[in-house]
């Protein structure tokens, strides 16, 4: 009998319906972990922004003798002062002390687990392989198409809802690259300490109050991201997507009738 090798068939790719693993577990911890030093430290900056609900554009703010920059924010009359309630600010009592400690506790920690994300996301891959937009993927006409697609809710199935389309990889990359690095940098900014050590930060932002201002808008550009992060779980399927995300096992969605399974750009 000839020794004759024949070539093993590949294994069936997965299709719509079939359980897959799609997230790590580094990538899950980042996630949850990110997700709660991120909702601490925006609950204790509001109680901080209480303090002084007004934003500036320049070194010294409104309060400094002869040097009166106008608010370009003024939420002191909202409130009666205090425009942000109790139940959404930590803590819950006024203490802006007390809101600083926890400020700068979870700050600690979402700058050392960011990166040890972005090491471990260069060196395993996963930043080139699934982040990092192709530049066919940025083409005008693909992202216009991937618009479309969301505002008609047609998400992608089978194999290609494993892989990141190009509105998530510019979300995602938005969010890793400008806003968490943008909320670390404009806050050493404001720490004294920080000012000692560095003190080129204050004038490469603008001055304390211009990093205080851009501080807040980092910080609401991430509540947007989380609004519409959350929009998008609900509407995609939020059993199996929080499944994913905790178990790192995702059903691959079925092929919608009369369509053929979309492959990503």
């Amino acid at each position: 009998m000839s020794e004759a090798e024949t070539e093993a068939p590949p294994p069936p790719q997965p299709k719509g319906g079939d359980l897959v693993r799609r997230h790590s577990l580094v990538t899950r911890l980042w996630h949850w972990t990110n997700l709660v030093a991120v909702t601490v430290m925006l609950m204790s900056g509001l109680m901080i922004f209480n303090a002084h609900p007004r934003l500036y554009w320049g070194q010294y703010g409104s309060n400094a003798p002869g040097h009166p920059d106008p608010a370009w924010l003024d939420l002191s009359h909202v409130n009666g002062g205090v425009p942000f309630p109790p139940w959404i600010t930590i803590p819950s009592h006024y203490s802006l002390a007390d809101a600083r400690l926890w400020h700068f506790a979870f700050a600690w920690i979402l700058g050392l687990v960011i990166a040890a994300y972005l090491l471990w996301s260069l060196i395993s891959g996963h930043l080139k392989r699934d982040l990092a937009p192709r530049p066919a993927e940025l083409a005008p006409a693909n992202i216009w198409h991937d618009i479309k697609n969301h505002a008609r809710l047609r998400f992608p199935t089978g194999l290609a809802a494993l892989r990141y389309h190009i509105l998530q990889k510019l979300a995602y990359g938005g969010v890793l690259f400008v806003l968490l690095p943008g909320a670390i940098l404009t806050g050493l900014t404001m720490s004294p300490g920080m000012n000692a050590a560095l003190p080129f930060l204050v004038d490469v932002l603008g001055g304390r109050q211009s990093a205080r201002s851009l501080h807040f808008l980092c910080a609401f550009g991430l509540v947007a991201f989380f609004f519409v992060h959350i929009a998008m779980v609900v509407l995609a399927g939020p059993i199996n997507e929080v499944r994913s995300m905790l178990t790192g096992w995702f059903r691959l969605p079925r092929e919608r009738p009369g369509k053929q399974e979309e492959d990503a750009a």
